[in-house]
């Protein structure tokens, strides 16, 4: 959207200068008039490499969209227009993707076009789940509360996402670390050694050997050792792109010993809890299962929520395919079948949601607290494996020199 550089004065007849966005200079006049600005002068700024927002693909943050919710759901209710609430909204938030998505919104608005509508151009901010559920509040006439079911699902999202998210730091973290620590060792502590052992001509042990072939090797082609690294982060963000290799990766992932059983239940918990803030918004169950299979961001949960949808389609149970795959338990497909014979699949759904919930902040803070030894002892063990290769031929040309 075009920006315009103006100049002008307020009501006191103070002078006022900036830059704002709209899609016409006329447009653009009328917002500073209606902010209380008497434009003298306006021009468009021409865009540019410099002016132009970079943004590389990334999407709003779940943090910032959910304080968007909570905030557009207090307005709503406080009786503020959603015209109005969006206009504030888009001034105030701190995401730069999210302020220029609004103020695009906010033209449609004023254009007559319903938000449900307006959200929809732009599926890198407004996901499907958030369109589909504005578009049932704004049928119903209930869109402060299908706001409020939106932000606590977000918000619990968030909060399951960063339980995760700081299970799995800690390990990655230290494992970096370790890797800097060997490096270091390898290319600036061991070589102050290999002349020393060579004008001994010491017979060294066969642990010390390999260290010094692993610093001579690590001295000349620390480079490959940094491109490997490099080429195997590009290569699995590549094919975790591509939809049948992620299938593979999401199933290896799930498959691990213990971070697997985390993901499961992180995953499961995304599922039912997007299903059942889909059906408490009346969104039609076919729609909703589609919606789900977008946004589970795992392709082994997503295959099986589209084979549960064609099962329906098939006038089957929701439940049958999900009876016959390893990444759905009983508790699953049992408290699923229960709500749909007894017309609360929304309420089971969201139990089975606040269950996995609980059991990922459980599973995190146990994981943390086995990780955090286990972890300090491998480092112990590569740091002290290299320092013991170094001190035990040291003795042995001690004893020498003594003898």
């Amino acid at each position: 959207m075009p920006q315009f550089q103006y100049q002008g004065r307020d009501i006191k007849g103070k002078r006022q200068s900036g830059t704002i966005t709209s899609p016409s200079k006329r447009e653009a006049v009328m917002k500073l008039r209606q902010k209380g600005v008497k434009v003298v002068e306006i021009q468009e700024v021409p865009a540019t490499l410099w002016t132009k927002e970079i943004t590389f693909g990334q999407k709003v943050k779940l943090q910032d969209f959910s304080l968007y919710l909570r905030q557009f759901a207090t307005l709503l209710k406080a009786g503020v227009s959603v015209v109005d609430s969006t206009n504030i909204l888009a001034n105030q938030t701190d995401s730069k993707l999210l302020k220029k998505a609004l103020l695009d919104v906010e033209e449609e608005l004023r254009a007559g076009n319903p938000l449900s509508a307006a959200t929809a151009k732009h599926p890198r901010v407004f996901p499907p789940m958030f369109v589909n559920m504005m578009r049932a509040g704004e049928a119903g006439g209930n869109m402060d509360e299908t706001l409020e079911r939106l932000a606590d699902h977000f918000e619990k999202m968030h909060r399951t996402r960063q339980k995760m998210i700081s299970a799995l730091a800690y390990p990655i973290a230290v494992a970096i670390i370790a890797l800097a620590v060997v490096i270091f060792l390898l290319i600036g502590v061991v070589p102050t050694f290999v002349q020393m052992f060579a004008d001994f001509h010491a017979e060294l042990p066969a642990i010390t050997k390999f260290v010094l072939k692993a610093s001579e090797v690590m001295q000349v082609y620390w480079w490959l050792v940094a491109l490997a690294l490099v080429g195997v982060y590009l290569l699995f963000s590549a094919l975790n792109k591509r939809k049948t290799s992620k299938y593979y990766i999401d199933y290896v992932l799930l498959r691990l010993p213990i971070f697997g059983k985390l993901m499961q239940k992180a995953a499961l918990a995304r599922m039912t809890r997007t299903l059942s803030s889909l059906f408490s918004s009346s969104v039609p169950i076919l729609q909703a299962l589609s919606i789900v299979e977008k946004v589970i961001e795992n392709e082994v949960i997503a295959k099986v929520v589209k084979e549960a949808r064609d099962a329906l389609e098939r006038g089957q149970s929701l439940t049958e395919p999900m009876k016959n795959h390893w990444a759905f338990p009983p508790l699953v497909t049992q408290m699923i079948a229960i709500g749909e014979q007894t017309g609360a699949l929304d309420a089971m759904l969201s139990k089975v949601a606040d269950f996995y919930e609980a059991e990922v902040d459980v599973g995190t803070d146990r994981l943390k607290s086995l990780i955090e030894p286990l972890m300090i002892v491998l480092l112990a063990g590569i740091v002290g494996t290299i320092v013991t290769s170094i001190i035990v031929p040291m003795y042995d040309i001690f004893n020498h020199i003594q003898q």
